[in-house]
C-alpha cells in the first residue's frame, strides 16, 4: 500500500500492512498466534526444478507457521497460472490437519475470490493472453479428523 493511499484516506488502513522480507524465515517475527484473519499467496515463484521445492512459498514446514499466525476460521487465498504449482498448493493444504478447503456456494458468495481473478497485475496479464489460473481457498480449522 502506498502512503499516497494512507495519506489520503487517514484512519482506514490501520491493520494492513505489507512486509518484504523472506516470509520463510521471518514470519514468527513479525505476527503472533492468531493475529491473521486471511492471507493471500498470489502468483508466487513456482520454483520449477524439483530440488527447489522447499523454497516455494506453500510447502508442509511452512503450512505450521501459517497456521499459527492465522487465527481458527481464517482464510488462505491462492491464485498461480502454472497448474503444477496450483496443484501442489492444493495438495500441501489438503494434507495439513488445520485447514480444510472451501467450496461451492461459500466459494461463489465470497467478494475476496471474486476481486482475485481481476484485482492483480498479473491476473490481468493471464486473461489478456487468454491464459488459466488456478485457485484454491483453504480455511483454518482447530483440528480436522485423519484423511
Amino acid at each position: 500500500m502506498g502512503s499516497g493511499l494512507w495519506a489520503s484516506n487517514p484512519g482506514q488502513y490501520e491493520n494492513v500492512f505489507v512486509v518484504r522480507k523472506n516470509s520463510m524465515k521471518y514470519i514468527p517475527n513479525y505476527l503472533e498466534k492468531g493475529q491473521l484473519s486471511k492471507m493471500f499467496f498470489l502468483f508466487p515463484d513456482p520454483h520449477f526444478k524439483e530440488r527447489n521445492h522447499r523454497r516455494r512459498v506453500i510447502s508442509p514446514h511452512l503450512l505450521d507457521e501459517y497456521a499459527y499466525v492465522l487465527r481458527v476460521g481464517g482464510i488462505i487465498y491462492t491464485i498461480t497460472d502454472v497448474e503444477d504449482l496450483g496443484e501442489w498448493m492444493k495438495a500441501c493444504l489438503d494434507g495439513h490437519p488445520l485447514f480444510e478447503a472451501i467450496s461451492g456456494d461459500e466459494i461463489l458468495a465470497d467478494t475476496v475470490v471474486k476481486l482475485l481473478s481481476i484485482a492483480t497485475e498479473e491476473e490481468q496479464k493471464v486473461a489478456r493472453n487468454d491464459g488459466q489460473t488456478f485457485q484454491a481457498v483453504f480455511r483454518r480449522v482447530a483440528s480436522r479428523a485423519p484423511l
